[in-house]
């Protein structure tokens, strides 16, 4: 392309090697452009002729390129042809260089094997000659090293055994290597014990200079371990002399007072033997200081256990867990302090000292259950439940749900503070054996109120009954809240025990549980994620078997004046066999208006009707305590949704229970006349008009036995027909019919 066509096509507007302009909107740009707008039809022709001759000018350069490769190809082929020759050429003439390499060795192997035999007797000779100079050097040494104990110069001496050491090490195949071993040792311990009463000088005044002297002079001489036990024993005598000194300053404190004084000697000392370690033993200081500590608490006289429980003899045992959590609390304290200096938690030897911390609580956490019994235990002893008169131990009882859910979520404080939540086991065994306790005293209610029942109406015993099932109902229904805030906290414990990124001061499942207690712990958890939340289900059981006592017993209040009228139906005049005898016989064909019911079911009727205002005020308000104690009760109140219908439920069960012993008491009439049967029809009429005003019906046996009553012998068979069997049999036998079948 010459010169003018590439400058007339670079002028063209946004024409270069990358541009992805759409050519209508290319034209467009170039139209609106100034230069263009004066004669556009001039300037597109203009551009048309200039790209149809760079268009050409392409054309012709791309044809002459491929004339010229394929002018080029066959010298291309004919290259390639040779240069296969030389490959080959090349990998014959290697594989030939391979196979005389091969005969060389195989020509010069015993030579070569000679060679390789004269250096090894060369390195024989070299080894024996360095042996000889060393066994000089040793004898030197010896003598040298005799000379600088003379003057009492450790660090000299320690110069010299170490030349001595490097010397030996080239001696392993001299034939006295034992002896020179032995020999050596004898100078290390004849240099330990030269140098060990300044360097326990040293380490007791904490003098740094001339500890890492010593320490240099241990390094030389292979030493270390027993320096560190020199070191060890120091502190050790150090700190027990502490605890013991802290006892005997204080004797009429007690293990809170001294676990508190020591704990903070212990965490000043430790402060400061991290700089002294850190510059003594720069390796391995964090690690010796926990050693250090883990052996001091787990040999310390008298051991923290047996301060623990020689302070707790001294307390009553509503009070031992008081003095517990404060011990606990302290010894927290202290591992958190130590936690967090110097990057302690990420030492390997930091688990066994945190196991030594904590492990005097291990005992006492594994009977957590019996010391938070005993406070619970203590604390509803403070409340008063007996009383003479029942009606006031109701109200004591109803004024005592509130505080007793307080009291166990103070123990569930209790149990966080003291083992972090580990010990939920033992709570749930504190609380069952507590609440079971508790209603104990519900107990004593329900027996005071079931000895003041009487035959006739007392509605103010049927208040007090309700009143103890309402207070029954408020305890259940607190505790099914209660035990689902338990859940979650169990929950939440174990996750955060569990948590991988807790250090291994705060692993306290670990540090503060024997086996049998992780056990517990791991099940009660696995139990509670497979669904099973019922974890006060003991309580539970209680609760509801004392509802259904309260409900059973209320019933009986109400049914009394029933029971007692529906007694007297065998009694009744009306079908005693005098009566009958003498009856009438006009009478027989009496229309059944001319009967009226009797007073026993008279009576009956005005009660079941005085029954709904009686209810009605403790049923029809909103009573959700009341509601949870019925549907604990009795599994009918749990068909219904609203709470109006809980007094059509409990009228039901009396009516039901009326028609059974009404029912009951009429079989065992000996003998009935006609008119005695349609006297007694007319009782069971009545009752039926009385229940159905009350929206409820007769018993089904009843209402067929009312139908029986009323048939004539001779019908008799053909009317029982579809009846019950009992029922029928019944009658006939009151009837004295004969049966034909």
């Amino acid at each position: 392309m010459t010169p003018y066509k590439l400058a007339e096509l670079e002028r063209l507007p946004n024409l270069n090697e990358d541009f992805e302009l759409d050519p209508v909107e290319l034209i467009e740009q170039m139209c609106k452009a100034q230069e263009t707008r004066d004669n556009i039809e001039l300037y597109l022709s203009s551009s048309s002729t200039k790209l149809q001759l760079l268009l050409e000018q392409i054309n012709g350069s791309f044809e002459n390129k491929c004339i010229n490769i394929s002018q080029n190809m066959p010298k291309i082929l004919r290259d390639t042809q040779l240069l296969t020759q030389e490959t080959n050429t090349l990998k014959n003439k290697i594989k030939s260089v391979i196979q005389e390499l091969d005969m060389v060795g195989n020509t010069v192997s015993p030579t070569m094997q000679k060679l390789i035999d004269y250096d090894c007797i060369k390195k024989k000779l070299n080894d024996l000659t360095e042996s000889m100079k060393q066994a000089d050097n040793w004898t030197a040494l010896a003598n040298e090293v005799e000379e600088v104990f003379a003057v009492n110069d450790c660090k000299a001496i320690a110069e010299k055994i170490c030349s001595m050491q490097k010397s030996l090490a080239m001696l392993t195949k001299a034939t006295d290597f034992n002896d020179k071993k032995l020999q050596l040792e004898g100078l290390k311990n004849r240099l330990e014990t030269m140098a060990t009463p300044q360097l326990i000088q040293a380490f007791t005044s904490g003098n740094l200079k001339q500890s890492k002297t010593y320490v240099d002079i241990f390094i030389k001489i292979d030493r270390l371990p027993q320096l560190l036990k020199y070191y060890h024993d120091c502190q050790k005598t150090i700190l027990s002399s502490e605890w013991k000194k802290t006892i005997e300053l204080a004797p009429e404190k007690n293990i809170v007072h001294w676990l508190q004084i020591y704990y903070d000697k212990l965490l000043f000392n430790w402060n400061s033997q991290v700089k002294f370690c850190h510059q003594v033993f720069p390796s391995s200081g964090l690690s010796e200081l926990a050693s250090l500590l883990t052996n001091l608490l787990n040999n310390m006289d008298p051991s923290i256990t047996d301060c623990i429980d020689a302070a707790l003899k001294q307390q009553s045992n509503s009070t031992k867990l008081s003095i517990l959590m404060q011990l606990r609390q302290n010894t927290c304290q202290f591992a958190d302090n130590l936690a967090s200096t110097n990057g302690v938690s990420m030492c390997s030897k930091f688990l066994e000292l945190a196991r030594a911390i904590h492990s005097p609580y291990i005992g006492y956490i594994a009977k957590y259950s019996i010391y938070e019994t005993s406070k619970l235990t203590y604390y509803l002893g403070t409340l008063e439940f007996s009383f003479n008169d029942s009606s006031d131990t109701i109200n004591a009882l109803s004024l005592s749900v509130s505080k007793i859910l307080e009291y166990a979520k103070e123990a569930n404080e209790r149990c966080k503070l003291f083992s972090e939540g580990c010990a939920y086991p033992g709570l749930i065994k504190a609380y069952n054996t507590f609440f079971n306790n508790y209603l104990e005293k519900y107990k004593i209610g329900l027996k005071q109120l079931n000895k003041r029942k009487v035959k006739h109406e007392d509605w103010n015993l049927f208040q007090m009954c309700l009143t103890l099932m309402q207070t029954t109902g408020e305890f259940l229904r607190l505790i099914d809240e209660f035990e689902d805030l338990l859940v979650s906290n169990i929950l939440d414990t174990h996750k955060k025990l569990r948590n991988p990124d807790n250090d291994v001061f705060h692993q306290y499942l670990i540090l503060i549980l024997n086996e049998h207690g992780l056990k517990e712990f791991e099940s009660l958890v696995s139990n509670i994620q497979k669904g099973n939340k019922s974890v006060l289900d003991p309580t539970k059981r209680t609760v509801r078997k004392l509802c259904s006592d309260s409900h059973r017993l209320t019933y009986e209040v109400i049914f009394a004046p029933i029971f007692t009228q529906l007694l007297l139906i065998s009694k009744s005049a009306a079908w005693s066999s005098a009566l009958n005898k003498t009856s009438n016989p006009i009478s027989l064909d009496l229309p059944d208006y001319s009967f009226a019911p009797q007073e026993y079911i008279t009576q009956v009727g005005q009660y079941l009707m005085t029954l709904p205002q009686h209810l009605e005020p403790f049923l029809l308000k909103d009573n959700p305590n009341l509601t949870k104690a019925l549907k604990a009760a009795d599994a009918q109140y749990n068909q219904e949704l609203c709470e109006t219908a809980y007094t059509n439920i409990l009228l039901g069960i009396i009516a039901k229970e009326t028609c059974q012993m009404f029912q009951d008491q009429t079989w065992g009439i000996y003998e009935l006349s006609q008119t005695a049967c349609k006297q007694l029809a007319t009782d069971i009429d009545y009752l039926g008009n009385v229940l159905e005003e009350l929206g409820h019906s007769l018993s089904e046996n009843l209402q067929q036995m009312a139908i029986l009553l009323r048939l004539s012998p001779d019908a008799y068979q053909a009317g029982s027909s579809g009846c019950n069997p009992r029922v029928v049999a019944a009658v006939r036998q009151m009837r004295n019919i004969t049966s034909s079948g």
